[in-house]
């Protein structure tokens, strides 16, 4: 089936970690959740088949934090790092989900110190792309349905990637992470989202990880500007200021805010961290089936 497919919203899943986390991991080092494609890639493929059993159509595999680079510090060569991004996607597969999203996260996820929350790491768009190829075409390799194109602070970072994705052959979603009216990296919105208008190979623009209180406004301008539909997944308004990631879980309000969104332009909706399969259940239960 085509993603998207032309009518109906499609429920993504939620965190990755949030649902780890629930299952007794501790996610501390530099990898995070990526730690779990050396040491326990069966807990991976049981966290992404939760979300298929919420309701999830849409898993994102495991590979948000996962690089050549953070690899390497693990002592782990290319071709062995090359095959743990493939992994990522085959343990997404194997959830039964309708489609696969390889995540393909900031680069300020690989420094792991946050900075995926501040953007302006102080290299140019084309930096950014040689970074980010490698492991978008290892990824591609493992025949994802989508690249989620996720969690991007900053409109330098979101050009790169978009330029990074020409030509693939596969559709995929760009989705910022936002503070109010701006970038993380504060620069306005329409800059950031206008990247991906005149890109064939992106289906789907909007936000993710942040509070669900910016995504409406965000989304308006995400459609204005592309005349893409819209893609929103935020985490649960439960932010730890020094990694935003949160600990909390989800508020109840979340799926109330679902059909304004659609309303708004949204397509593909989910949660991110902060949001575990239950939220996930109550915001699939009542819409569609597309």
């Amino acid at each position: 089936m085509p993603f998207p497919p032309p009518s109906g919203p499609v429920v993504l899943d939620g965190g990755l970690s949030d649902q780890l986390v629930a299952q007794g991991h501790d996610l501390g080092g530099e990898l995070w959740t990526a730690r779990l494609l050396v040491e326990r890639p069966d807990e991976l493929l049981a966290a992404h088949t939760a979300y298929v059993r919420a309701g999830a159509q849409v898993v994102i595999s495991g590979s948000y934090q996962a690089s050549f680079t953070g690899f390497a510090r693990r002592g782990i060569g290319r071709r062995a790092a090359a095959r743990l991004l493939g992994d990522s996607v085959r343990l997404a597969r194997a959830s039964g989900a309708r489609w696969v999203a390889a995540s393909v996260g900031p680069y300020g996820a690989v420094l792991a110190d946050g900075s995926e929350y501040r953007g302006r790491y102080g290299l140019s768009a084309a930096e950014l792309e040689r970074f980010h190829r490698p492991r978008i075409e290892a990824l591609l390799a493992a025949e994802p349905d989508v690249l989620a194109l996720e969690t991007i602070p900053d409109a330098v970072e979101a050009e790169a990637l978009v330029r990074a994705i020409r030509g693939c052959g596969v559709p995929a979603w760009l989705s910022l992470t936002v503070a109010g009216a701006a970038t993380r990296a504060g620069q306005p919105l329409d800059e950031a989202f206008a990247v991906a208008a005149a890109a064939d190979e992106v289906v789907a623009v909007g936000v993710n990880c942040c509070a669900p209180a910016d995504v409406l406004p965000a989304v308006a301008r995400a459609t204005a500007v592309t005349g893409k539909p819209a893609v929103a997944y935020p985490n649960s308004g439960a932010l730890s200021p020094s990694a935003g990631r949160s600990s909390r879980p989800s508020p109840p309000s979340l799926p109330a805010l679902v059909p304004e969104w659609l309303a708004a332009g949204v397509q593909l909706v989910g949660g991110c961290c902060g949001v575990g399969p239950d939220a996930i259940a109550a915001l699939a239960r009542p819409l569609p089936a597309s």
